[in-house]
């Protein structure tokens, strides 16, 4: 089943738009080194939105520290990201994707802290930041 998003591009626009790390991520599914981003330990206040699209995806006040190595927030902006099945690797992991274009940003985890007690762990390369 392919699902259509509200902003499409194809492969080739994808790749002229998005550096090849944020294409490896955002359209193969890949995923950055962990402590690479430069956006690991933004904590000023503001919004992280999609790179792809820039939809609006989290907001800072719901970004922790969780020590993995990737930005991890407790719950996104609502309505802004999807999540389906991911099978990959020999595990069964929750993928999340923009829920405008479809690019792949990470996966949900059940280990975060209060008060959602859920972890996006997010790779930084699909992501931008703007300060409040």
């Amino acid at each position: 089943m392919t699902t259509t998003y509200p902003v499409t591009h194809t492969d080739a626009e994808w790749r002229e738009m998005l550096t090849p790390e944020q294409y490896q991520v955002m359209r193969r599914h890949g995923t950055e080194a962990p402590g690479s981003c430069a956006l690991l330990h933004e904590k000023r206040a503001g919004r992280f939105l999609c790179a792809g699209c820039d939809t609006p995806l989290f907001e800072t006040q719901l970004k922790f520290e969780s020590g993995t190595g990737w930005p991890s927030f407790n719950d996104p902006i609502a309505g802004s990201v999807e999540t389906t099945v991911d099978r990959t690797h020999g595990m069964v992991r929750t993928e999340v994707h923009c829920a405008t274009c479809g690019s792949h940003l990470g996966h949900v985890f059940p280990d975060g802290p209060p008060p959602t007690f859920q972890r996006y762990c997010i790779n930084g390369v699909a992501l931008n930041f703007v300060p409040a």
